[in-house]
């Protein structure tokens, strides 16, 4: 275990979890400026692209223990350090989700019933979608946003732009989502606002764990079998930000 890496995936999990997360919970309805959807899908994906810039170099920037699973899956990544880079990223992600409720829970009338960007199905989908609509959303969003993942850090894609292609996709991502589950495709990122919340964010917290690991696999495994080198890929400096989400 690299413990200067993990360090940076729980920086980079507790950035991606507070902005993200912060902008649904504190900007999403702010009176008369409130961002909306669109806000909040564009800070999910900023918070990707500015830290795959930041700690790219150092831990590949994975923020997602669906990512790194399926950049195992997918061949990118050594199996012995899946399990600390997800504990990593857990711990960050709840670290992220304390501090915001510390500062959320100073306005007036802040109610943590509202579902702090907690994710949900049925009663507790923003649209009211079912269990199975959330499942098969999270699969295919995160089969998907791996997909990207591999393809724009492949060795021969455009040098320099994977941080843009991954940020934009999780952009996407979100606002195809977000009225289904509150958008997840991050384990991580669900757990921190789940444990806050507690009871029905904790009971459903399993379809945000299992729908993003199958997901994540399935896009590394797809894009491995459909590349026509599924290992080629530049392994010298992760410096250079076409490396952003490689190992």
């Amino acid at each position: 275990m690299d413990l200067r890496k993990c360090g940076a995936e729980a920086i980079g999990t507790f950035w991606l979890t507070f902005a993200g997360c912060g902008s649904a919970v504190i900007s999403a309805a702010f009176p008369d400026v409130g961002i909306g959807l669109l806000g909040v899908s564009l800070a999910f994906g900023l918070t990707v692209l500015t830290m795959a810039y930041a700690i790219g170099h150092i831990s590949g920037c994975h923020l997602n223990p669906a990512v790194t699973v399926g950049l195992w899956a997918g061949g990118r990544f050594p199996a012995k350090d899946v399990v600390p880079y997800a504990v990593a990223q857990v711990v960050g992600a709840v670290v992220a989700a304390t501090v915001l409720y510390g500062i959320a829970s100073g306005a007036p009338g802040f109610d943590l019933a509202k579902g702090f960007a907690a994710n949900g199905y049925g009663e507790h989908s923003p649209g009211h979608y079912s269990l199975a609509s959330g499942l098969v959303a999270e699969v295919v969003l995160t089969m998907m946003f791996l997909f990207i993942i591999m393809g724009s850090t492949h060795g021969k894609a455009p040098v320099g732009f994977a941080p843009i292609a991954i940020g934009l996709g999780l952009t996407l991502i979100h606002l195809v989502g977000i009225p289904i589950t509150n958008t997840s495709v991050n384990p991580a990122r669900s757990t921190g606002p789940a444990l806050i919340v507690g009871g029905w964010a904790l009971a459903q917290l399993w379809l945000f764990w299992l729908a993003p690991l199958v997901g994540g696999a399935l896009g590394g495994v797809l894009y491995r079998r459909l590349s026509e080198t599924p290992a080629a890929q530049v392994t010298g400096d992760l410096g250079k930000p076409l490396d952003a989400v490689r190992n």
